[in-house]
Formats: structure tokens, C-alpha cells, sequence
């Protein structure tokens, strides 16, 4: 009778709810004096409870309801475990149930794998469990370990269309940035068919869609983990062609936005793949119809769907701007064909400040995809002044949208970039000067690398603003950082400010002691030698400087560093010394004498004849360039 009673009524689930018929049902259900028919009976009104709201869900977890149920799995009555089963799923593919909750006894999993050969219900049931409850690595790693592949490969081909469907949405979930999945599926076969071919059957137009994008889903997570190559031709040929269908304004908004973000990332680090898809059903035009909604016309007659599209259209606007991402990230054409898409740049501007982070997330995303070309940056990013809404999410954003974005102002802030000059006005410099002192690294990396990008041939007082606003001590804590990354480029922006004679003499009256201690550290220290030759290059920058030379004069220490990389078994670190010799030996500047004369004791001039012999032409060439000004 209750069963009957709670059967689509909502209002009837709440009342037992309430009334406590949870408690007693499990009661009933765990008695070992209950008959097998009660048992199940119990299950089956269980089941049917869970299938009403959230708050439902919620009072069976809070009722211990999972173990019970488990349990219940040991029984040797089919139906009743059957029963179980069916409530477990419904119970696990709510959104308010802990996925941990299935991993929390290591026996579980493995008795679940002996019960896939009971029924088609239990492999149906099961395989929804498990495709619902794999969230990340640990959870895709415990499957495998209890042998989900070999255990789920055969039910692909099972009569039953719901088993094959869930068993495919298992082996999506299971190789999804999976490498040691993907690499073990390329090689399964079932009835003598490898697993590739059975997902490329799935894909076939004659299939319903959601058999279609899962099996494409899958075939892309072989793909991205490089268990099959990226030109194979059930990629160019089946996978990517029917995910481009998937984003036709026939599907529905989910398979529109799974298949864009499928594509998005099936092609991601492909130039070939973003060729071909930009290429395929005009891809970049019917993209732009993911900011028109409703969907459909059809759909306006169904105005429940028409009023769920509404809620969603984010989810659309979210997965375009992905996909122009990733079909923009590296051919200019494309960029220029998604450009002039109508209303692009107005779409990503605003896109920058919706209320949902995914979107702005996503619409970031794409603007630095764009950013990555000369000619937009010159021309469609200063018409819609970009600039503008990026500096604003810079202020308080996420960090997943703060690394993003600092890219993006990277490459804002490239000299022949316009924009160059209202960013600085806008107060980037504090805003960049605070990124490089983030515990995350890519904010760090990002924020040096935009400050030396702004610094590259810029005024003295940008330089000296920079200098300020990132502090003596900064600039030693960036330069003792642990990833080399950030070394680089602090020492990019040192080279860029220490540049044109005027700034170098400058900079170094205010800071030179502090750089000079810097460069000494970092020539003592364990470093590789690309570190070395940039710190090399700062020092013959310095010693291009009028009163600058002085600071290197003066310092035997440094001087007998330079001596000695002149003499290193690398040829570029021995050119890098050698230019800054050239810089104090050169002839028309006043007190070149002196200097000669100095390094002259020193045993330099021996050394510049030895290298005069190189076998090296550059060496050679400019140890005699050297040499001259010795005779002049």
C-alpha cells in the first residue's frame, strides 16, 4: 500500500518521510526474520522515496540508509538484490550524496564487479553507480585496480540497449584525462573487435545522440592521452565530425554545450584538429548561434524546455567561448574568421563580466586565445578597448581567472601593443607588483612576465615605477624563488630595465649596490646555464652604462667571475663574459685606459688571444674585435 501511495507523488514521500517510515522500512529491511518478499518490498518503497527531491535523499543518508542497502547485496536472492541495487543508483546519482560513500569499505567495490554477471539490471545499476560515483584520479585508479575494464568491456555489446549505454558512460568517466586507462582500452577486444572500433560503431549517425557523444567522449580521451594519434582516421573522420554535428541548433541545449566542450578539448593542442573542425560544417559561424537563444524554434511550443533553456543559456555562452579557445589557439586565420564573427569582441567583453564565473572563466579564456595575434592586438583589441573589462577582473578574481587573465595582460602589454600605454595608466603596475608575491606560481611567473614586458624599451619613469613598486627585497625574494621560470624572467625584467645608457646610469645610482649583490648571488649560485647567460647579459648591460661601468671597476669579486666564465666549456656563457669586457675596454670612452690597463693585469688580454684561435667563428671574432682595442 505505501509503495502505491508514494508512486510520482511527492507530496506522499514528504508525509511518510515526516511520519518516520524511514527508520522502521530499514528496520524491516535488515531483519534476518523478514521474509525475502518484505525485504524487497522495503527496498522497492525505499527506492521510490529517493526518487523524489533532495531533501528526501537527504533524510535516507541521514538514516544510514548506504550500509543497509550494501548489506542487502549479500543476500543470495536475486530479486531483492535487484531492489538494492535500484535504490543505490538512485540514491548515488543524486548530487547530494558524497561519492566517498561507495569507496568507504574496500569490499564493496569487488563485490559489486562478482554481482555485473547476475542480470542485466545489475550491470544496468551498477554501471550507473560507478559511472556517477568516479570522480578524479583516486576514484578512476580503485576501479581499474578491481578490474572495471575487463569486467565492464563485454557488456558493450550486451542486448540490452540501457547496459551498453551505461556501460559506455562508465568507460567515458574512466578515461577522462586518464592516461593509464586510455592506453589499457586501445588495446581490449571484445568478440575479436577492439574497443576503438566498437566506440567508432557508436558513433554512427543512425544511433541515438547520447550514445554518440559518450562514445565520442571516449574516443577523445584516448586521443588527448595519446593511446590513439591525433591524425588516425577515427578521429579526423568519425570523432571530430560528429561532435561539429553535436553543436547544430537541431540538438538540445545539453548536447549542444557537452559537444562544444568535447570538441574544445579534443582539439586543444592540435593545429591540425582546429584546422580541420574550423573547416567542418561552418563550425565558427554556427557557434555564434550559442548566444541566441532559445535554442530553437520547435522548442518555443515546449515552455517547460523553453524555460529551462533560459536558466542554461550560460552554459551555452560558456561552451562557445571555449571552443573559439581552443579553435583559436594557434592559427592566425581562424582567429581573424572568429573575430569577424558578428558582435565577437562585444560578446567576450561582455562575457567579462557575467554573474556566472564559468562563463567569465571561459570568455577570459577565449580573449587570451585571441591575444595571441599581433594583428588583433593592434587592431580589433583597441577598437573594443579589451583592455578595460580585463583590468577589472583582475581586481579580486579567482585564481583560476586571475592566471588566465594576467596571460592575457602579458600580452597586452607587448611593445607594439597599443593598449600598452592606458593599461599602465589604469594602476597595473601595483596590481602586477602584488601578482608576483602570490603563493600560486603561474600568478607569480605571470606577474614578472608581464612587468617585463612593460618594461621592454619603455620611458625611465616606468622603469622607475616598476622598481618602486616592487621593492628591493621582492626583487631578491623573486630571484632566490625555487622555479626557474620565475628566475628567467626576473632577470628578463632586470635586462629590460637596464637598457639605453641613460637608464642604466640611473637605475644603477638608486639600486646598483642591490643588483650588483643579486648578480653575484646568482653567478655563486647552482643554476643552469641559460640563468647564467641572462645574468651575463645584465652585467655587460651595466657595464655599457657612462658612470655605471664604475660598479663592476670597483668589484674584484665581479671581475673575477667575468674572467673566469671567459674561460667556461660553454661557448655561450664565454660570449656573454666577453661582451661585457668589450663594454669596458671600449676605446672612445672616457677612462678606457684605466680599465685596459686593469684587466690587462688581470690576464684578460691572455685570454682574449688564446679565444682569438677558437674554433668557435663567434668567439674568434670577437675576441679580435676585442683585441683592436688594445692596438687602437
Amino acid at each position: 500500500d505505501m509503495k502505491n501511495a508514494v508512486i510520482g507523488n511527492n507530496k506522499q514521500k514528504a508525509n511518510l518521510i515526516v511520519l518516520g517510515a524511514v527508520p522502521r522500512l530499514l528496520y524491516l529491511l535488515q531483519q534476518e526474520t523478514s521474509s525475502t518478499e518484505l525485504r524487497t518490498e522495503c527496498a522497492v518503497v525505499l527506492g521510490s522515496l529517493a526518487m523524489g527531491t533532495e531533501n528526501n535523499v537527504k533524510s535516507l543518508l541521514d538514516c544510514h540508509i548506504i550500509p543497509a542497502l550494501l548489506q542487502g547485496l549479500l543476500s543470495p536472492d536475486l530479486k531483492f538484490i535487484e531492489a538494492c541495487l535500484r535504490c543505490l543508483r538512485t540514491i548515488f546519482i543524486s548530487p547530494v550524496t558524497p561519492e566517498d560513500l561507495l569507496y568507504t569499505d574496500a569490499t564493496v567495490i569487488s563485490h559489486l564487479m562478482a554481482l555485473l554477471s547476475r542480470s542485466r539490471y545489475t550491470q544496468e545499476y551498477i554501471c550507473q553507480i560507478f559511472s556517477h560515483c568516479c570522480k578524479g584520479p583516486d576514484h578512476q585508479t580503485i576501479l581499474f585496480n578491481h578490474g572495471a575494464v575487463q569486467n565492464i568491456a563485454h557488456l558493450l555489446v550486451s542486448t540490452s540497449y540501457k547496459v551498453r549505454m551505461q556501460a559506455l558512460k562508465c568507460f567515458s568517466v574512466l578515461a577522462f584525462e586518464n592516461p593509464q586507462v586510455s592506453m589499457t582500452l586501445v588495446n581490449v577486444s571484445v568478440d575479436g573487435e577492439l574497443l576503438p572500433q566498437i566506440f567508432v560503431r557508436m558513433l554512427q549517425r543512425d544511433k541515438p545522440i547520447e550514445m554518440q557523444l559518450t562514445s565520442a567522449k571516449c574516443l577523445t580521451s584516448m586521443c588527448r592521452a595519446g593511446a590513439i594519434r591525433t591524425d588516425d582516421s577515427c578521429i579526423v573522420l568519425k570523432t571530430l565530425p560528429c561532435l561539429v554535428r553535436m553543436c547544430s541548433k537541431e540538438r538540445l541545449l545539453e548536447e549542444r554545450v557537452e559537444g562544444a566542450e568535447t570538441l574544445a578539448y579534443l582539439i586543444e593542442t592540435d593545429v591540425e584538429l582546429q584546422r580541420i573542425a574550423s573547416n567542418t560544417d561552418h563550425l565558427i559561424v554556427m557557434l555564434a548561434d550559442y548566444f541566441k537563444y532559445p535554442s530553437s524554434v520547435s522548442a518555443i511550443t515546449d515552455i517547460k524546455r523553453l524555460d529551462h533553456d533560459l536558466k542554461h543559456a550560460h552554459e551555452l555562452r560558456q561552451a562557445a567561448f571555449k571552443l573559439y579557445a581552443s579553435l583559436g589557439a594557434n592559427d592566425e586565420d581562424i582567429r581573424k574568421k572568429i573575430i569577424e564573427t558578428e558582435n565577437m569582441m562585444d560578446r567576450i567583453v561582455n562575457g567579462l563580466s557575467e554573474s556566472s564565473i564559468k562563463v567569465r572563466l571561459a570568455a577570459v579564456r577565449c580573449l587570451h586565445s585571441l591575444s595571441r595575434s599581433v594583428q588583433q592586438l593592434r587592431t580589433s583589441f583597441q577598437d573594443h578597448a579589451v583592455w578595460k573589462p580585463l583590468m577589472k577582473v583582475l581586481q579580486n578574481a579567482p585564481n583560476e581567472i586571475l592566471v588566465v587573465a594576467s596571460s592575457t595582460l602579458c600580452n597586452l602589454l607587448l611593445e607594439f601593443s597599443p593598449s600598452k600605454e592606458p593599461i599602465l595608466e589604469s594602476g597595473a603596475i601595483e596590481l602586477l607588483c602584488s601578482l608576483t608575491q602570490s603563493e600560486n606560481l603561474a600568478l607569480r611567473v605571470n606577474g614578472i612576465w608581464a612587468l617585463m614586458n612593460m618594461a621592454f624599451q619603455a620611458e625611465q619613469k616606468i622603469k622607475s615605477d616598476i622598481l618602486r613598486g616592487l621593492s628591493t627585497e621582492q626583487l631578491f625574494q623573486l630571484l632566490s624563488d625555487s622555479d626557474v621560470n620565475v628566475l628567467m624572467k626576473t632577470l628578463g625584467l632586470l635586462r629590460n630595465l637596464l637598457s639605453t645608457r641613460p637608464h642604466i646610469d640611473h637605475i644603477m645610482s638608486t639600486h646598483g649596490k642591490q643588483i650588483m649583490q643579486a648578480v653575484t648571488l646568482i653567478l655563486e649560485g647552482e643554476h643552469n646555464i641559460e640563468v647564467k647567460e641572462q645574468t651575463l647579459c645584465i652585467l655587460a648591460n651595466i657595464a655599457d652604462g657612462t658612470t655605471a661601468k664604475e660598479l663592476i671597476m670597483t668589484n674584484d669579486d665581479i671581475l673575477q667571475k667575468i674572467k673566469y666564465y671567459m674561460s667556461h666549456s660553454n661557448a655561450k656563457l664565454q660570449l656573454a663574459a666577453m661582451f661585457c669586457i668589450s663594454n669596458l675596454i671600449w676605446n672612445e670612452e672616457e677612462g678606457s685606459q684605466e680599465r685596459q690597463d686593469k684587466l690587462r693585469d688581470m690576464g684578460i688580454v691572455d685570454i682574449l688571444h688564446k679565444l682569438s684561435q677558437s674554433s668557435d667563428p663567434n668567439l674568434c671574432d670577437k675576441a679580435k674585435t676585442a683585441l683592436q682595442q688594445y692596438l687602437a
